[in-house]
């Protein structure tokens, strides 16, 4: 009876609005975890192995549908996409935000139902809103130590 390793460690990126790829690609190497930056238009991405491009079509939901098919257990995915996170915790993925905030099983109702309410009210402002806070050093640092967490946490 043989012994085969396990399936690589996959990061999937929501690419589009993703402002930490870089330390993706850090921590992905120390890892020797495979990434995917998948958009509708490309990205530059580091030359290596592990780290491929993945441009989809321009079509609605078509880089949230690939990672959503792409999903497993042996996956993190970087999104702040509610409704994508919801797919991916399905499939057995963990997901993170970009501020190293975790969606979870237990979290993501709520989280869904904050979403819908935060459209209403938007809905009823004409536009007017000031959207998120700006993205910090500390978010940095935090995402970096949770894609860390996790990614040790999935190689035991």
């Amino acid at each position: 009876m043989s012994l085969s390793a396990p399936p690589p460690l996959t990061i999937l990126v929501d690419a589009d609005a993703c402002p930490v790829k870089e330390e993706v690609y850090r921590v992905a190497e120390r890892h020797a975890a495979h990434v995917r930056v998948v958009s509708n238009s490309p990205f530059r991405v580091p030359v290596s192995e592990r780290v491929k491009r993945v441009v989809v079509s321009d079509s609605f939901d078509a880089a949230d549908d690939w990672i959503a098919v792409n999903a497993d257990e042996r996956s993190v995915v970087i999104t702040a996409d509610i409704l994508l996170a919801e797919r991916c915790l399905k499939a057995g993925a963990r997901v993170l935000k970009h501020n190293g905030e975790a969606f979870t099983a237990a979290s993501i109702g709520s989280a869904i139902a904050t979403r819908a309410i935060m459209e209403d009210l938007r809905a009823g402002m004409d536009g007017m809103g000031g959207g998120p806070p700006p993205f910090s050093k500390a978010d940095r640092s935090r995402f970096l130590q949770a894609l860390d967490r996790v990614l040790t946490s999935l190689r035991r």
